[in-house]
């Protein structure tokens, strides 16, 4: 029972995959079904049931049949167009006077197509329009009388085909709505638990930040006292000290516990090496040259260290201004960096020469975006644009000093 059901499923599946074959198939039955009618005699009173070979369809009939079956594999692409082909030929079934060929049976079909394919507004325009002309034309040219049960069956069956098609149509409506607004409220779950995880991370972040601003600022009163009192209290600053190593200890046990909190359970591990900095501008100009990027280097900053913050954001936007270079510059660009000490900033300029890719150069990028928060989160300014005469400019001002301007201590 499983296996069987199984394979209907798999049969199923593979229909609604190719429609067109479905399509031949329905319409090689309802031809079979044509046919078979055309030999049947429904006059006859033998058993109460319809005679067969008493009556033989002709070659017109024949045709007719053929055209009309035939037609219907293309139903689903061409609802309106087969509807009034199969229409037309069961007129002219009609007005042939050839009773015993039931071409209407097709129309009827693409009837059913159309009416399962549209709105209800046209359902019925269509259906009356249909079931009025091949009724019509029926009962005033059929070689029976009118009120013969030949004559109202094509009114019934146009009728009913009206009425399965439309219902059809609301039955998928319906459950089109519904699984649109079971995907919504799943979406609208998803959106809110996202949110809420959102909230509560910055929540946390927040405390975070108030914990270790706190231990932060006692560290520096602290260290402030020891230094003070280091050559005349000994004792008193060896007490400083001990707040101090207390204080940063205590801000590092709030950190690790509130980062823990922040991390999810996919995150890699944290990195056990030092953040990169100009020290390693070398190695990373070298990957470059070895991708096939031309690089050259200017440095103008052996005058002092900088500050482990201003030396990672050089380092990343060296590094994206490059990425970028070879991403958008196109073939043959060259690239240079330059990175100069002026003052109490650091200036990092990458220039290119290339012609680019067609892709419009206007700053607007993510990384462009990332390089220019790095930038403005250390109080410096980032310009980014075409060059005059091809290429591409990438500088950044970074202050030394603390964005505060005071003595560079605050963080």
């Amino acid at each position: 029972m499983t296996s069987l059901g199984t394979g209907f499923d798999r049969t199923r599946s593979w229909l609604r995959a190719h429609p067109l074959a479905f399509d031949a198939g329905l319409a090689a039955a309802v031809l079979v079904c044509m046919v078979a009618g055309a030999f049947a005699d429904p006059r006859s009173r033998h058993d109460a049931l319809p005679a067969f070979g008493q009556e033989a369809p002709g070659l017109r009939s024949v045709v007719l049949m053929v055209l009309g079956a035939g037609a219907l594999v293309l139903r689903r692409r061409n609802p309106f167009p087969v509807l009034a082909f199969t229409g037309a030929v069961s007129v002219a079934e009609l007005l042939a006077n050839d009773a015993v060929s039931p071409v209407a049976m097709s129309a009827v079909i693409a009837l059913y197509t159309v009416a399962s394919r549209t709105d209800r507004p046209t359902t019925w325009r269509v259906g009356l329009a249909t079931m009025a002309t091949l009724t019509v034309v029926a009962m005033l040219s059929g070689p029976t009388p009118w009120y013969t049960q030949e004559n109202l069956g094509i009114f019934a069956w146009t009728g009913m085909a009206s009425a399965a098609g439309d219902a059809v149509r609301s039955r998928r409506a319906f459950i089109g709505a519904i699984r649109e607004r079971a995907d919504r409220a799943e979406r609208t779950r998803e959106e809110e638990a996202r949110r809420r995880v959102a909230e509560e991370r910055l929540r946390i972040a927040r405390d975070l930040h108030d914990v270790v601003a706190h231990h932060i600022a006692l560290v520096n009163v602290q260290a402030g006292v020891a230094s003070h009192v280091m050559d005349k209290r000994p004792d008193q600053a060896k007490e400083a000290l001990a707040h101090v190593r207390e204080a940063s200890r205590s801000a590092l046990n709030e950190l690790r516990a509130t980062v823990g909190l922040l991390r999810q359970s996919g995150d890699p591990a944290a990195p056990t090496e030092p953040a990169p900095g100009l020290a390693l501008l070398d190695e990373l100009v070298g990957t470059f040259q070895h991708a096939g990027l031309p690089v050259e280097v200017a440095r103008g900053d052996a005058d002092g260290r900088l500050p482990a913050a201003v030396d990672l954001a050089a380092y990343r936007i060296i590094q994206e201004a490059l990425t970028n270079v070879r991403k958008h510059a196109g073939p043959g660009a060259k690239a240079e960096v330059s990175v100069v000490r002026v003052g109490p900033t650091v200036e990092v300029t990458v220039l290119d020469d290339g012609p680019g890719t067609g892709e419009p150069a206007d700053g607007s990028g993510h990384g462009l975006l990332g390089m220019r928060e790095r930038v403005t989160a250390l109080g410096g300014t980032l310009t980014a644009g075409p060059r005059y005469g091809g290429g591409f400019r990438t500088q950044a001002i970074l202050p030394v000093k603390a964005r505060t301007g005071r003595t560079g201590e605050d963080t």
